[in-house]
C-alpha cells in the first residue's frame, strides 16, 4: 500500500529536532571537545575521557539518525521519490551506517588497542604530560626500539582513522541532509 501522506506536525518537529541534535552533538564532539580537552589534559586522561564518551557518542548517534531516517521514509515511500529525496534517503541511510560501523566496530576496537598501547607508555614514563610536545623524541625513540609499540601504533592509526573517516562521512550526510532540509521546510 503505496501513499503518500503528509506527515503531522509532531513528526515534522520531531523530524527536525532528531536532526539537529544529532548535528550539533557531531559538531561538539568532533570539532570542539576534543580540541579543548587535549590542550588542558593529560595524553592518557585525554584518552580515558574519550574511551568513555565515544561509546555514548557513537550509540547517541546511531539511534538519532535511525530515528530521522526512519521518520523520513515513513512519509517517503520509496515508489514515489524523486531524485533528490532519493539522495536525501541515501544520506540518511549512509548516516546510520557509518554511526553503526564507529558503534560496534571501529569505536571499541580503537579503545581496546588504545589501552594497550597506554599500559606500554606508562612502563616508559610518558603519558603524563599534556600533549606530546614536550616528550615528542621520547615517544619516537620508543616507536623506534619497541617493534611491539610501533605495531599497536600502526593499529590504532588505522583504526582511528577508519573511525574518524566515518564520523567525518556521517557528519557530511548530517549536514547535507539538514540544509536540504532547511532549504525545503515545506516537504519535511
Amino acid at each position: 500500500m503505496v501513499t503518500e501522506g503528509e506527515p503531522t506536525d509532531l513528526a515534522k518537529v520531531l523530524h527536525l529536532l532528531v536532526l539537529s541534535f544529532s548535528w550539533g552533538m557531531q559538531v561538539w564532539v568532533s570539532f570542539i571537545a576534543g580540541v579543548v580537552l587535549r590542550r588542558r589534559v593529560t595524553l592518557h586522561t585525554f584518552g580515558l575521557v574519550q574511551s568513555k564518551l565515544f561509546p555514548v557518542y557513537f550509540h547517541c548517534l546511531l539511534g538519532s539518525n535511525f530515528v530521522i531516517l526512519a521518520l523520513y521514509a515513513v512519509y517517503h515511500p520509496r515508489e514515489l521519490l524523486d531524485w533528490h529525496q532519493s539522495v536525501q534517503m541515501s544520506l540518511y541511510f549512509v548516516a546510520v551506517i557509518t554511526a553503526g560501523l564507529n558503534a560496534q566496530w571501529f569505536g571499541p576496537s580503537t579503545t581496546e588497542v588504545m589501552v594497550q598501547l597506554r599500559e606500554v607508555e606508562e612502563e616508559h614514563g610518558l603519558g603524563n604530560q599534556i600533549g606530546q610536545g614536550s616528550q615528542k623524541d621520547a615517544y619516537a625513540k620508543l616507536k623506534q626500539q619497541d617493534p611491539k609499540y610501533r605495531a599497536l601504533k600502526g593499529t590504532f592509526g588505522r583504526y582511528h582513522g577508519l573511525s574518524a573517516l566515518c564520523n567525518l562521512t556521517g557528519f557530511i550526510c548530517t549536514t547535507t541532509n539538514l540544509v536540504y532540509t532547511a532549504l525545503n521546510l515545506a516537504t519535511i
